[in-house]
């Protein structure tokens, strides 16, 4: 074997193992790019309807391969801490509508609203309906961290009830609860959904009525994140016709948060967890009111939009979403890179041929030229000049090393030398 051929079959394998190379990084950064198998979601306080929600969202993502910690916390204002917070490793929580905008947490996307978190003030029996009842009373408005606190502070200052208020405290729903059933506080305003166990511990609690929201037509104006519902009477007990008349509630709505960077097949996961839990009729929804493609306050991902608008990705009807999404990045960075290397890789044995060949040329050049001073009229040829020019050029394909797919070419070369020496040589 030459050393033609020896670099014949370098340039081969070399053409191989690059491609191959490329193919692998390609997959390298496939993989990596995969998203994470775990995610950390901010709910609320435990045994708050959020923190059960989280639960039910824990349930349903471990069936798709992801591990979902739950982060308790004191509520809303709490959550949008965390998730504000890069090193916290929290993604995804729930926000109440109006606690803060895009512009204020520009690193936060929405995946729609999820469901009404009504703002609930209990009272005592023995206290009358309206503002002027609370006047000298103690009233708990949650704790330091939530949602239910910020509302409720809102409400206390726009209606200018802190000047008469006894005295005020920061109690969470269910020391709330127990304190109110108690008789410890006159009054409790609450965020949170008609589900949570608080709330429906305190429709029942003999002696404890809810109150109706005044002039709530007002605030919905005033504040565009609140909305008006209606518990409807005897909707508690029909029999003892609790509560005994319509109820007006304020009530945000609770949005499903997640960090800008969080992978996008993560966000379909939770949107199709979202739409298994939130889309049943409830109290104060219709079926399939919930999930919404509303932006309150923080605007919707890209991935919520075609979510919306197109359903989940058609791969992950059929795939664990891990597998769906490495299918995806295959055709999305495979495809193009095959489509762009196929024609690299074809040109590049021809470049190789086009050398190979070159060299060939070069000799055949010569010959030609040769022939020219052959056949040039009335000029004298220098017989022993063009032999000794023959013999080098002959020297030279001899010594040429090509590989042995081009051994025909060579015979070819110099046999088209030995012709051209044999009509010189006539011509003496």
């Amino acid at each position: 074997m030459n050393v033609g051929d020896y670099a014949y079959r370098f340039w081969r394998y070399l053409t191989v193992v690059g491609a191959l190379a490329i193919f692998l990084g390609a997959g390298a950064f496939i993989i990596a790019t995969l998203p994470p198998r775990e995610l950390v979601m901010a709910t609320g306080v435990e045994g708050s309807a959020n923190y059960e929600l989280g639960i039910r969202y824990r349930e349903i993502l471990a069936k798709e391969g992801v591990k979902l910690q739950l982060q308790p916390t004191s509520g809303s204002q709490e959550n949008l801490k965390y998730l504000r917070d890069s090193r916290s490793r929290v993604s995804v929580g729930f926000i109440q509508g109006g606690t803060t905008t895009g512009k204020e947490a520009p690193e936060l996307e929405s995946l729609g609203t999820m469901f009404y978190e009504p703002l609930w003030l209990f009272r005592r029996a023995e206290i009358g309906e309206g503002i002027q009842a609370l006047r000298g009373r103690r009233l708990s408005i949650d704790a330091e961290g939530s949602g239910g606190r910020a509302l409720a502070l809102q409400v206390i200052r726009r209606t200018k009830i802190d000047s008469i208020i006894g005295e005020l405290s920061g109690y969470p729903p269910r020391a709330a609860a127990e304190k109110l059933i108690a008789g410890d506080i006159d009054a409790a305003f609450i965020v949170t959904a008609w589900e949570d166990r608080v709330v429906q511990s305190l429709l029942h609690a003999k002696g404890i009525e809810p109150s109706s929201a005044q002039r709530a037509d007002a605030f919905v104006a005033i504040y565009p994140f609140l909305h008006k519902l209606i518990l409807p009477a005897g909707v508690v007990d029909l029999l003892a016709n609790r509560p005994p008349s319509d109820v007006v509630l304020l009530a945000p709505k609770a949005s499903l948060v997640v960090r800008a960077d969080l992978h996008s097949a993560l966000q379909y996961v939770l949107l199709n967890a979202a739409v298994q839990i939130h889309s049943q009729p409830g109290i104060f929804q219709r079926a399939g009111e919930f999930p919404a493609a509303e932006s309150i306050g923080i605007p919707l991902s890209q991935e919520a939009q075609r979510y919306y608008k197109t359903g989940r990705p058609f791969l992950q009807g059929y795939l664990p979403f891990w597998a769906a999404t490495l299918v995806e990045k295959a055709i999305v960075v495979l495809i193009p890179l095959a489509a762009l290397l196929f024609p690299v890789f074809k040109f590049l044995p021809q470049s190789y041929d086009w050398m190979m060949q070159r060299r060939i040329r070069r000799l055949y050049d010569e010959i030609r030229s040769i022939e020219s001073d052959m056949n040039a009229e009335g000029k004298k040829i220098d017989v022993s000049g063009l032999n000794a020019q023959l013999d080098l050029m002959d020297h030279r394909a001899n010594q040429m090393q090509l590989p042995n797919v081009y051994a025909s070419s060579l015979y070819t070369l110099r046999s088209h030398i030995d012709l051209v020496r044999t009509r010189l040589a006539a011509m003496t």
